[in-house]
This record gives C-alpha cells, structure tokens and sequence, in this order.
C-alpha cells in the first residue's frame, strides 16, 4: 500500500515537474513571437492616442480601458480561433486575410490625409458638443477597436509563424500568452502617454522648484507629443497596411515590390554603414508608406472623388 502511494508521488511529482517545464517552454516561445511582433507592437502604440485627443482628462483612462478590452476580445475570441483553425486546415486563407486588413488600413491612413487636406472639420462648437457626447465616445471607441482588429492580426500572425511548428494545444497557449502580453503593454503605455500632462500639472504645483519646471515643460510639451503622435498614427497605418500588401504579394509569388525595396534599404545601408541599421528600416518603411498611401488613396479616390451616376 505504501509502495502504491509512493509510486502515486512520484508520478504526480514527474507530472508536475512536466507541466513546469512545459509552463516555461509556452512562455519562453510566447516571448520570442512577441519580440517578432514588437514593430506592429510599436505601431499599434502610436495609433491608439490619436482616439482620446480631445476628449476631458476624467474620461481618457476609461476610453483606453475600453479599447483594450476591445482589443483582447479581438485576440483571443475572434482572431486566435480563427487564425488557429485557418492555420491547421487551410493555411493558404491567411495571407488573402490579412491583405484585406491590410488595404483597410491603407484605406484608413489614406482617408485621415484627405479629410486633413480637404478641411473637413467641424466648427469649435460643434466640435465641443460632439466630444462631451457619449454617442461620439462610442464612435470613437468603436473606430479604435476596429483598427485594432488589423493591427491585432497582424501580430497574432507573426506570433502564429514563429511557433508554427508547436503543437496544436501548445500554439494555442502561447498566442493566449502573447495576447494579454502584448495588449498590457500597448495600452499600458498608450495610459502612460495620455495621462502625463497631468502629471506634469501635479508636478508644476508641487513645492519643489526643479519638479515646477519639470512639470511646467510636461503640460506644455504634451499637446504637442500628442499632435504628433496622431500624425505618427496615421502615418503607422499607411506602412503596417502597405508592408502587408508587399509581404502578401511576395508570397503570392509577385515579389518585385519587396526585392526592389529590400535591395534599395540594402543600398542605402551600405552607402552609410555607421548608420545601416537605421538607414534600411527608414527605407522600406518609407517604401511600405508610400505604396499604402498609394493603394489607400486609390481607395479613398474610388469613394470620394469618383462622380457616381444616380
């Protein structure tokens, strides 16, 4: 009997060790896709502020909180079940997909640039009136999660490559892992951005004199981080949208857009080697930008400016 039951410790004991190491193989893979996905990461980061600008301060935390629940049931119910049985049994449904969100994305980017150059702007009053109502709240929330969506497949579709060969139950794990990782991150940061001019308006009141300065310098800073972040936003857009276009039509077997940009980063590297690095990420990421302003201006062209007959 006592045979039987130490018998029955040691295989729990060697079960529980398993599960362990099991445990840190899910999160060691579900940390490398992430470092995979950190450049949409970065995206994703820049997009989301431009949907709080120019709401009042007591609501720009619980919008963020919105959209980033938006965005882990983007993740994990619809876009990890999708991607988890397109991947096991139609594998080749992936990169169509993604192109669709991709042009979306472009479509997007593309239609901020025309309503900026086009001044369709709504008067300071009507402005003020829509930004205290709970309908444009939820219009803008539901943008955000909307975009999200592309962005969110994108990295879960990077996540996806780099674990590929993962068991079903194991791939399914770590995409989990990597989506709550991922969106703790964006928005935690996006909670830090928003909300730092505040900060800066608590330092500017404090008794110390460098902290007054600091603080002072952070209030009026900010509006202009958060300008640019909009623009950074758009402009992201463009050049995840365009960089999926390229990636898709490569593995569709088109691949010249993506060999001429990846010889002309190549070249522009080399020709400044203390710099190469930096050098080739601008130029294709220049390059992803203006074949996404292409195609979302396309688009935009097709919906705005292209008389239609009634």
């Amino acid at each position: 009997m006592s045979g039987g039951l130490v018998a029955l410790l040691d295989d729990v004991v060697a079960i529980a060790r398993l599960a362990a190491a099991s445990l840190d193989d899910i999160t060691a893979a579900a940390g490398r896709a992430g470092v995979k996905a950190i450049g949409v990461v970065v995206d994703d980061t820049a997009v989301t502020p431009r949907y709080v600008t120019g709401f009042s301060p007591s609501r720009e935390l619980p919008i963020i909180w919105r959209i980033a629940k938006g965005s882990l049931r983007n993740k994990i119910v619809f876009i990890l079940p999708t991607a988890l049985l397109l991947s096991q049994f139609v594998p080749w449904a992936i990169t169509p997909l993604l192109m669709l969100g991709g042009a979306y994305l472009c479509f997007e980017g593309a239609e901020k640039l025309y309503e900026a150059v086009a001044g369709h702007h709504d008067t300071p009053t009507e402005e003020a009136s829509k930004l205290s109502s709970k309908a444009h709240e939820d219009a803008m929330v539901t943008g955000a999660i909307r975009t999200d969506f592309i962005l969110s497949a994108e990295i879960m579709a990077i996540a996806l490559a780099e674990v590929a060969e993962q068991s079903f139950v194991s791939r399914a794990l770590i995409l989990v892992v990597v989506a709550v990782m991922i969106t703790a991150l964006v928005y935690g940061v996006v909670g830090v951005i928003v909300k730092m001019d505040d900060f800066g308006l608590k330092l500017a009141q404090g008794s110390s004199g460098a902290g007054r300065t600091f603080g002072r310098g952070l209030v009026k800073g900010m509006p202009i981080v958060m300008g640019a972040l909009s623009w950074i936003g758009t402009a992201a857009m463009l050049w995840v949208g365009g960089h999926i276009l390229i990636d898709g039509l490569d593995k569709f077997g088109f691949g010249a857009p993506a060999h001429v940009l990846h010889d002309a980063a190549l070249a522009v590297g080399h020709a400044v080697p203390f710099a190469q690095g930096v050098l080739e990420w601008f130029v294709e990421t220049l390059g992803s930008g203006l074949v996404g302003l292409l195609v979302g201006g396309l688009i935009v062209a097709a919906l705005h400016l292209i008389p239609r007959k009634h």
